[in-house]
């Protein structure tokens, strides 16, 4: 009997509450897979750091440019 034919098996006796749960993790592990799938091929692409971190960008509030204003690194460092 393969894992396959184990998990079906296993599946079918669940209530239908617990085979929408099983659904979702299943449907949750096959996105995590896909997820690691698409950051190796940007990374062996040569996709640059910025177009992989784009949608993070400006998602932070701070001054426009901290480097101007050096007031800004106050107690930072030595």
């Amino acid at each position: 009997m393969s894992i396959e034919e184990i998990i079906l098996g296993k599946v079918r006796i669940l209530p239908p509450d617990k085979q929408q749960e099983t659904l979702d993790f299943v449907e949750f592990l096959l996105a995590k897979i896909q997820k690691q799938e698409l950051s190796v091929e940007e990374i062996k692409s040569g996709v640059s750091a910025l177009t992989i971190a784009q949608e993070y960008v400006g998602c932070v509030e701070a001054a426009s440019d901290l480097s101007t204003n050096k007031d800004y690194m106050d107690g930072y460092g030595s």
